[in-house]
């Protein structure tokens, strides 16, 4: 399939970026820090996220928005940060927007599935379950997100991509449970987990960018959830990242706060597109931790490892 080449992405040096850019060399990425190496796609340079004044310069018809943080020690220490991250250059772009009268056919706004309040909940969780939103600073920040793009839905069509726990091969040291696991499997040849107990919704990330990239084609405007649709327990992950590489993963038994069992109703987002994810979990575990043990020989990447674990 052939997408536009006038879509842009705000934001693309984060973990999701660079696996948009990949998949589409046509996407202009935006924003303050060059693109990897690996990368063919037109930079287009702003110098922070408080003025999107220079887009003046920038034909396009398509936004993918992905200025923000997803780490949930850091917003969570600090009273305002998630705001400051996750809110207020979303609601600065799209003031941008309307004081410019610029004209877009297809917004796409990142949230979390962490949104839907755990206790009150339906499974398959669908995009009309109540939700809790000040669970969290980052949950809360999330939810906010929404109340922006509903009062600029008038003026323009904005997809809210209610993201599951989406994984894939990546350099960045991130807190989330594949991408940690597979570092300490790799750097320690050991890891350990709190407890195996919870079911999640795991999406392999070049599935999660193939609906995303096709739900900027459609007419829709709205909350979106984007999942597998089908739960895994963290034991099921944890065999298969034993199985692919030979090393233990070991149980702590230590309850945690939060859904022990989630995984999302799809239902919307295929009655919208033609689409089906290509990679199971042990397909998907297998893809990117064969990706990140390459990636591990490289003396930055071990580098970094060894500072955080030294933390």
């Amino acid at each position: 399939m052939t997408y536009t080449n006038k879509t842009i992405l705000i934001g693309p040096t984060g973990f999701l970026g660079p696996a948009f850019l990949e998949k589409d060399p046509s996407i202009t990425a935006v924003g303050r820090s060059k693109l990897p190496n690996h990368l063919n796609n037109n930079f287009f340079h702003i110098k922070d996220d408080n003025d999107f004044s220079k887009l003046d310069d920038l034909d396009f018809q398509n936004v993918i928005f992905l200025i923000g943080s997803s780490d949930h020690h850091i917003l969570n220490s600090h009273p305002t940060l998630a705001i400051e991250k996750n809110v207020l250059a979303l609601s600065k772009f799209l003031w941008y927007l309307k004081k410019a009268n610029r004209k877009v056919n297809k917004i796409i706004n990142f949230t979390t599935m962490l949104q839907y309040n755990s206790s009150l909940m339906q499974l398959p969780c669908g995009e009309n379950e109540p939700r809790d939103p000040i669970a969290n600073n980052y949950i809360l920040s999330k939810y906010v997100s929404e109340l922006i793009t509903s009062q600029h839905r008038k003026d323009f069509d904005i997809i809210d991509v209610r993201i599951s726990n989406v994984y894939g091969p990546t350099k960045l040291i991130r807190p989330d449970i594949v991408p940690s696991l597979m570092w300490s499997l790799i750097h320690n040849k050991s890891a350990t987990v709190w407890t195996k107990k919870p079911i999640r919704d795991f999406i392999y990330v070049e599935d999660a960018v193939d609906a995303v990239l096709k739900l900027i084609e459609t007419d829709f405007s709205g909350p979106v959830n984007l999942g597998m649709g089908s739960g895994s327990s963290v034991k099921e992950l944890c065999d298969h990242l034993e199985n692919i590489s030979g090393f233990r993963i070991q149980d702590q038994n230590i309850s945690v706060p939060g859904h022990m069992e989630f995984f999302q109703d799809i239902s919307l987002l295929k009655s919208l597109i033609n689409w089906e994810p290509k990679y199971t979990l042990k397909q998907g575990l297998l893809k990117t931790y064969r990706t990140m043990e390459q990636y591990y020989k490289e003396d930055k990447v071990r580098h970094r490892l060894k500072n955080f674990n030294e933390k």
